[in-house]
């Protein structure tokens, strides 16, 4: 292995592993991907429902936790991030949404030339291999790299969840990636054959005999390393044993809205107050990195059913998760091939709203709201999801090693506790509707003593907690007190850019692996466009 690169990509998950790809088919220059965590072998990781054992696993999940949120009470916050080839995309939900088109025009009108929806649309398309023929080409990608599918075997239940949702006036939606979503049905998802198609999947398995592509896992990146304002390369470590590489062109932070922040301030970036408190001297005093954290804030109603239609393990149950298990190893189908998090959409919270604030996500199983991913017995989960928080949070460092403060500010303002609230009314009235009923649906958490807005508010301030989607703590701007210019360059150094969630200004309405590809597939040109000139 050489010591020296023409790029250098810190993360290897649903951003650097497209970089990794998109850079590299210039046989001309070489690109070195690193990774924290160890390559995608992990057997739960193809199995679509082997989420559930991702969720909490240290092999493959930094098991991140919050500081105490004061607007939850308090309450520590779970945060799983990917720490494997793939990152994040190797253990989520694999559902596959864009976000509104006003996301991305927003952006936009802020000053971020190139990232309005007409611009980004190209390269959501550009990734996308769908394989749903019925669905308009002018909005999806048929030859990409990422496999993107209806499930293959949909639960029944998920009829009933829109069928109900119907019952209140909300539409069907047969495609929750137009320029404005709106309605309920059934995600797609990144699949491929009934398996997870992870980034590393997608976009690094097809291209790891090139010779111009170098991937190093299990290998953490401490620090950048510098000449004056000039980003040179970055420190590893790896069991115990430390390296330096140089990138001859740039050094690209894919780690994330956690980790790319955390590597800046370790190496001495960020406001020159918090630096310094973390014990580092101070290389550019940039006071906007690691703040306007944002995160998908969500609620869950849980409910027990009657029937054993929905997922579950019971005494009842236990053929059919014996024929589920025979046909994921013969066909990749069943059970198995389900993501849990099947159906959702979204909605309005009243009729005064230009666009949807909230978000479904319906889960035909019965979760746990006791720190287990499922209870026993059957029943239906319905999580409300608030889709533009007002609440904003941060990346800081007490010292420069050991995990970052990770405050996601959750609930800091009233607004969010009070939308939230009714958003999870209106996921009772759903479940409280007549589809529902023939399966003997009886709501137990929070039960029906929770009643009320006041009382509602109690319940979202001691039980929320999020769907996963930090952003924001490099944020993209139109000037110099941005972290990042629009072609996600660094403000004040040379050699370094940004390229992952933590770029965005705002949170898009939606799930944001899909964006965070996006992202890459953009950036990939960007970083061309700019070699070509220079």
């Amino acid at each position: 292995m050489g010591t020296e690169f023409d790029y250098i990509i810190v993360g290897s998950g649903s951003s650097g592993a497209v970089l990794a790809n998109r850079l590299s088919e210039d046989s001309s220059v070489t690109v070195c991907l690193i990774e924290a965590g160890p390559r995608d072998t992990h057997p739960l990781i193809k199995i679509p429902l082997g989420l559930i054992g991702l969720a909490k696993s240290r092999r493959v999940n930094w098991l991140f936790n919050s500081t105490p949120q004061t607007g939850m009470n308090n309450r520590r916050i779970g945060v799983p991030r990917g720490k494997v080839l793939g990152g994040s995309s190797a253990i989520n939900g694999m559902i596959y949404i864009r976000g509104h088109r006003q996301d991305y025009d927003d952006w936009a009108a802020a000053g971020c030339t190139g990232w309005g929806y007409d611009d980004v649309l190209p390269y959501f398309r550009k990734s996308e291999n769908n394989t749903n023929a019925a669905l308009d080409d002018a909005l999806h990608g048929r030859g990409g790299l990422l496999s993107v599918s209806d499930l293959k075997q949909a639960n029944p239940m998920d009829a009933v969840f829109v069928d109900a949702a119907g019952q209140l006036q909300y539409r069907a939606c047969d495609d929750f990636n137009t320029a404005e979503p709106e309605g309920v049905g059934i995600y797609q998802v990144t699949q491929k054959n009934g398996q997870r198609h992870s980034t590393a999947a997608a976009f690094l398995a097809p291209v790891q005999t090139r010779k111009n592509l170098h991937v190093m896992t299990e290998q953490e990146v401490t620090r950048l390393s510098f000449d004056g304002q000039r980003v040179t390369g970055v420190h590893l470590a790896k069991r115990g044993e430390t390296t330096q590489i140089m990138a001859r062109h740039e050094v690209i932070l894919s780690a994330g809205a956690i980790g790319s922040p955390d590597i800046l301030l370790r190496s001495g970036v960020g406001a020159g107050a918090q630096v310094s408190t973390a014990g580092q001297k101070v290389v550019l005093d940039a006071p906007q990195v690691g703040q306007n954290l944002q995160e998908h804030v969500d609620i869950m109603l849980i409910n027990s059913t009657r029937s054993i239609t929905p997922y579950g393990v019971s005494l009842r149950s236990l053929p059919r998760l014996a024929g589920d298990a025979l046909r994921w190893v013969f066909s990749n189908s069943g059970m198995l091939s389900s993501n849990m998090v099947e159906a959702g959409g979204f909605i309005r919270s009243g009729p005064n709203v230009d666009r949807p604030d909230l978000q479904f996500t319906f889960i035909p199983g019965k979760k746990s709201n006791r720190g287990r991913m499922i209870e026993w017995g059957h029943g239906v989960s319905l999580h409300t999801c608030l889709l533009r928080p007002k609440s904003r949070g941060s990346i800081t460092r007490n010292s420069p090693t050991g995990a970052p403060n990770i405050d996601l500010g959750l609930l800091n303002e009233d607004a969010d506790v009070e939308l939230l609230a009714k958003g999870a009314q209106i996921a009772r009235d759903v479940v409280a509707q007549e589809p529902f009923k023939a399966h003997g649906v009886t709501e137990i958490h929070p039960g029906p003593s929770v009643r009320g807005d006041a009382a509602f508010q109690d319940f979202v301030r001691d039980n929320a907690k999020t769907i996963y989607h930090p952003v924001g703590t490099c944020a993209m701007g139109h000037n110099g007190s941005a972290v990042v210019d629009p072609r996600l360059r660094f403000n004040g150094l040379e050699g370094l850019r940004v390229v992952d969630a933590s770029i965005m200004p705002t949170i898009v309405s939606g799930n944001t692996n899909a964006p965070c590809i996006m992202i890459a597939e953009k950036a990939a040109d960007l970083i061309k466009e700019d070699r070509r000139s220079a």
